[in-house]
């Protein structure tokens, strides 16, 4: 070998180490965006007592919206355990007695979602009385037979993980199998035929956006929250079933498909527009689902599913831009749509706009820096 030929390794070799440093953001400074985003919100909502009071409906603070920020808390814990996260969340668990806004006998996922929480928080100190309530819900879903629950797609994220947790913490397949029977109905059956349409790799919100509906530009509407939540329900859900549960790769073949289609919508600076196929309907940079892509293409880059270097481009350009367009210096989180399940829904978005609810968007920006900062 020719000593050209060895110096132009030893460069390569350099270039390759450069650009691998290069790749991947610094870990201290993801984990100091999350502290920042998260330091905003507990100071701000330090009373987790405290109801939501909106368009004239008051809403306690157990519901979806706050346990997607506990979900997004326990992740930041688990990479950062400090016991003032761990204090806020129990403390929140202790004030609504580990239950629900409408009690045992809800089947709203957008009650039971909190149950996430008390189930890690089960599993950081087993006292039953954490996850007793959690139980007779989910036994009750799980004893009856309805399975068209979950007519909207934002309750994917909020219920099935729920029963995931349960079933790896008991056990008992049928947590499993009732998930699978939920989830399949409102796949394959609800609607007209479905929320998923497998050609696309993309879901409809609910019945209201099946076809002949179609954005003003002729094309499906497929709202980038909802997908974001479908989305991270399967990466929720993956993570806690076993690897020989019966339709696991049923799941990871929808997550795969649905990895390709988000991938294929990305707007050049990064984020992704509330419509995913119409940047004409509402278009700009939305924070809340570019998190749930992150969040899910992170994990699937770490747990081998997806392709390291077609993704990792992809999830690292949205997480950038984020933390440079959307992340306030004080914490505070612009670019998030408020609720609702459409793209003009609380518009318009911007970067100073104090939304509805402040506290499921901080959440879902958890999720994401907690994926991020894990990769290798």
């Amino acid at each position: 070998m020719t000593k050209k030929v060895i110096l132009s390794l030893v460069f390569l070799a350099l270039g390759f180490g450069v650009v691998k440093a290069q790749e991947l953001p610094d870990r201290k400074e993801t984990l100091q965006n999350m502290v920042k985003v998260n330091g905003y919100f507990m100071k701000k909502y330090a009373d987790y007592r405290t109801p939501s009071f909106v368009k004239n409906v008051t809403r306690p603070s157990n519901i979806w919206t706050r346990g997607v920020y506990y979900e997004g808390l326990m992740a930041l814990y688990s990479i950062s355990p400090r016991d003032e996260y761990y204090k806020y969340a129990v403390d929140w668990a202790n004030y609504h007695e580990w239950g629900y806004r409408n009690g045992t006998t809800t089947r709203n996922a957008d009650d039971y979602c909190a149950g996430q929480t008390y189930i890690d928080l089960y599993n950081i100190c087993p006292d039953p009385e954490r996850i007793r309530k959690v139980k007779a819900n989910l036994d009750m879903l799980v004893n009856t037979p309805q399975v068209n629950d979950w007519w909207w797609i934002d309750a994917i994220q909020m219920g099935m993980p729920v029963f995931a947790k349960m079933g790896k913490l008991t056990g008992d397949e049928k947590y499993f199998d009732k998930m699978w029977d939920m989830y399949a109905y409102t796949r394959n059956t609800h609607g007209e035929k479905g929320m998923y349409n497998p050609k696309e790799g993309l879901w409809w919100r609910d019945h209201d956006f099946d076809p002949p509906y179609k954005e003003p530009n002729g094309k499906n509407c497929y709202w980038s929250r909802g997908n974001g939540w479908v989305y991270a329900a399967l990466v929720r859900v993956l993570e806690e079933i076993p690897s020989d549960e019966k339709h696991r790769a049923d799941y990871v073949a929808d997550f795969v498909a649905m990895s390709k289609a988000i991938k294929d919508c990305q707007r050049k600076d990064g984020f992704w527009n509330v419509s995913m196929h119409d940047e004409s309907n509402y278009g700009g940079k939305e924070t809340s689902g570019t998190s749930l892509f992150v969040y899910g293409m992170a994990w699937g880059v770490r747990n081998g599913l997806l392709d390291r270097k077609e993704y990792l481009p992809v999830l690292l350009k949205a997480w950038n831009a984020m933390v440079k367009e959307a992340v306030h210096p004080n914490g505070f989180l612009g670019w998030v749509q408020g609720t609702g399940k459409e793209p003009k829904d609380s518009q318009p978005v911007t970067y100073d706009k104090v939304i509805d609810f402040e506290d499921f968007g901080a959440g879902c920006f958890l999720l994401a820096g907690t994926e991020v900062y894990k990769l290798e």
